[in-house]
């Protein structure tokens, strides 16, 4: 099931801190291109605001344009996120999965 709101903000401080509300939910970081990375937060507006602050070089080399999010507690927000995370398979939870994958590997042959 897809994001429930489809028009994005711009990925900018000042929007995320008009629009992203500081409940807890899953939210949506894209470009015109493609979905660069999809994470649950108990706070969506500062976890977008860190996103912002932390110059994650991965995300900014995609050039990040907008954000869209929804509001969703405890449990239901991993699982949301998963969901999420499958039907739009975001590069960066990608390569985020890979890493862990390739850490598991490496553990399970020492």
């Amino acid at each position: 099931m897809s994001f429930k709101e489809l028009i994005p903000h711009e990925f900018t401080s000042g929007s995320a801190r008009c629009y992203a509300p500081m409940a807890p939910g899953v939210y949506g970081i894209s470009n015109a291109r493609e979905w660069i990375y999809i994470g649950q937060a108990d706070g969506i507006q500062a976890a977008l605001l860190g996103h912002l602050e932390a110059l994650n070089m991965a995300l900014i080399q995609r050039l990040p344009s907008g954000f869209v999010f929804e509001i969703c507690s405890g449990n239901q927000r991993q699982v949301r996120q998963d969901r999420l995370v499958q039907e739009y398979v975001p590069i960066l939870n990608q390569r985020l999965t890979n890493q862990s994958q390739s850490a598991l590997r490496r553990r399970q042959t020492c």
